[in-house]
């Protein structure tokens, strides 16, 4: 018999019970998109909170994933790199770049990896701004996790929400999207990372467990 699939995300996917892990708060602040040569996308919510200002001026992106990117195409941004699914690929691109480029990197209030810093160290010019928060959402506190079943976790965030009520069972399975995610869980959880840093690839993984 197939085990039960959790998938804990701000997303949902039909072969699996959809868990929403945060509860997001959008801000805006003002910002002068005229003059940054890219961005940096590292979320969804990022394309979300840019359609909060109205005649933005799109920039090229560099996306750290498959579905940062496809979610900034979906508002008319341009691709400009994709990067591998967690935040600490983003430097090695960035420093392909000329160090006077000049990076916006639109953020959430917290976040997994410190490639701005690292950049910034080696005199790249990144602004960061803060465009949206997020908090743990009551559904994740609360939802009930059979013992033998698979645990999908998409991000760091959905791994520190899910153990401030709940242990994972000895006799689960764990997926997780990418290495910057399999960070947040305990040292003594075993895991398997996706292939590709999507919620689709982890599924496909979760079924054959």
């Amino acid at each position: 018999m197939p085990k039960p699939i959790y998938l804990f995300s701000i997303s949902s996917h039909p072969h699996a019970k959809s868990i929403n892990s945060l509860d997001i708060t959008f801000f805006k602040p003002t910002i002068n998109f005229s003059t940054y040569d890219y961005f940096i996308i590292t979320s969804k919510q990022i394309s979300e909170s840019l359609k909060e200002y109205e005649n933005t001026q799109l920039k090229p992106a560099l996306c750290v994933s498959v579905a940062s990117a496809d979610s900034y195409e979906k508002i008319g941004g341009k691709v400009l790199e994709i990067g591998a699914g967690y935040g600490d690929n983003l430097a090695e691109k960035i420093k392909k770049y000329p160090k006077d480029t000049k990076w916006l990197y639109l953020r959430a209030k917290e976040v997994a990896s410190d490639f701005v810093s690292t950049c910034q160290r080696d005199g790249y010019d990144i602004d960061e701004i803060i465009v949206y928060e997020s908090e743990c959402s009551k559904e994740i506190w609360h939802v009930e996790v059979e013992d033998e079943a698979v645990l999908i976790f998409t991000s760091p965030s959905s791994v520190d929400c899910f153990l401030k009520n709940h242990t994972i069972s000895p006799h689960a399975k764990v997926v997780v999207i990418g290495k910057t995610t399999a960070k947040a869980l305990p040292e003594t959880i075993q895991y398997i990372v996706s292939n590709k840093t999507t919620i689709e690839s982890c599924i496909k993984i979760a079924k054959k467990i």
